[in-house]
């Protein structure tokens, strides 16, 4: 059983498409990996959200893609057609029947099938069903088999445990040296400091101490913001607003500008150990990363020497204030050498096909 090759149905919001879905990175990255070991893995995706009308690459060769139209009936035909796999994975935010799917597919476990919820937001799930205890959702929790997160560290594992689950383990995003490598940089993302972050409700309040803060008490430095709903935002007059950007210019993005911000969403620098994907993209292309603060960044980067840390608005212009070109490409590539030691996409699965193979295995021996 240690080596068996799983058939995975995959619910999520899409593979194909990162346009107002953040996670689209973390599943290519997971999912390309598994595949490499020899797993075969059908990803279901609604067609919502305008995101197939805005792909960023097409079909995978390592992955089946099945988009189905937003309606239940639609839902229930790919359900069918999960049955026939070994684990079937629901990820939070698929953005449509999401209540639907999170009870259906546990209709799905068997003694030889395998039902993980796979939490890619798990702060805001934890404080969602916190604030309203007749949420649907908590019902459902001990029923699977395995909770998997984002990230969060020990505080979401001890509150997922709280709340039932028979086991919860953060899967923690990682580079997909496929994808994110260093490249010659590019003029039009030229400047001192980027950011590139779509616009959300928990999240724009930091963009605001930790990006346009600094930016409107620097004058003299240059600025570019990426990501999607910033049009309207008001700005300083040296802050560039490139809107949305798509996966294949992200490495340019983070190779070109003096040093690149990692702003965490509010829920997530509250709980720690939540790394964005981008912290890892940013470092897989040898970006100079300023982030701000949150419990567990030593976990993963040494600050001062493979990352800088800032507390506030004021921290980030004084560290650009002193930063020169010859110490953000040591930080840089000192980021880059530790993300190809320990977080690669690779290390992910690699942790994620062991913890499936001791509930197999243990599984195996309840039934014995």
């Amino acid at each position: 059983m240690k080596n068996r090759k799983l058939n995975i149905a995959f619910f999520g919001s899409s593979l194909v498409s990162a346009y107002w879905n953040g996670a689209a990175t973390y599943y290519r990255g997971i999912i390309r990996a598994l595949h490499e070991r020899g797993h075969q893995v059908t990803f279901y995706e609604p067609d919502a959200y305008e995101r197939q009308q805005n792909r960023d690459i097409p079909d995978p060769d390592w992955a089946k893609v099945v988009v189905y139209d937003a309606t239940e009936e639609a839902v229930y035909k790919c359900l069918q057609q999960a049955a026939e796999a070994d684990m079937v994975v629901k990820a939070s935010g698929v953005g449509v029947f999401d209540e639907l799917l999170e009870r259906e597919v546990l209709n799905l476990k068997t003694d030889d099938r395998l039902v993980v919820f796979w939490d890619v937001d798990a702060p805001a799930t934890l404080d969602r069903v916190h604030n309203n205890l007749t949420d649907p959702f908590l019902t459902l929790i001990s029923q699977y088999d395995m909770i998997l997160t984002y990230g969060g560290g020990d505080p979401v594992v001890k509150a997922y445990e709280a709340l039932g689950a028979q086991k919860c383990v953060p899967i923690y995003n990682a580079l997909d040296t496929a994808t994110h490598f260093p490249v010659a940089p590019e003029a039009r993302f030229t400047c001192d400091l980027a950011f590139l972050g779509n616009r959300l409700p928990d999240r724009e309040a930091r963009v605001e101490e930790f990006f346009l803060k600094p930016a409107a008490a620097t004058p003299d430095k240059k600025y570019i913001i990426g990501g999607s709903g910033w049009g309207d935002k008001p700005m300083s007059e040296n802050v560039t607003y490139i809107g949305h950007v798509y996966t294949n210019d992200h490495n340019a993005f983070n190779c070109t500008p003096k040093a690149v911000l990692n702003i965490s969403r509010e829920s997530m620098a509250r709980y720690g150990f939540s790394p964005a994907t981008r912290v890892f993209e940013a470092a897989g292309a040898g970006a100079c990363i300023i982030t701000d603060y949150w419990e567990g960044i030593d976990f993963f980067f040494t600050p001062g020497e493979e990352i800088l840390v800032a507390q506030d608005g004021n921290d980030v212009a004084s560290i650009l204030s002193d930063l020169t070109a010859r110490q953000a490409k040591a930080i840089g590539e000192a980021a880059y050498r530790k993300v190809l030691a320990a977080h690669t996409y690779n290390h992910r699965a690699e942790q994620l096909e062991q913890l499936l193979y001791a509930k197999v295995k243990q599984q195996d021996v309840a039934l014995a």
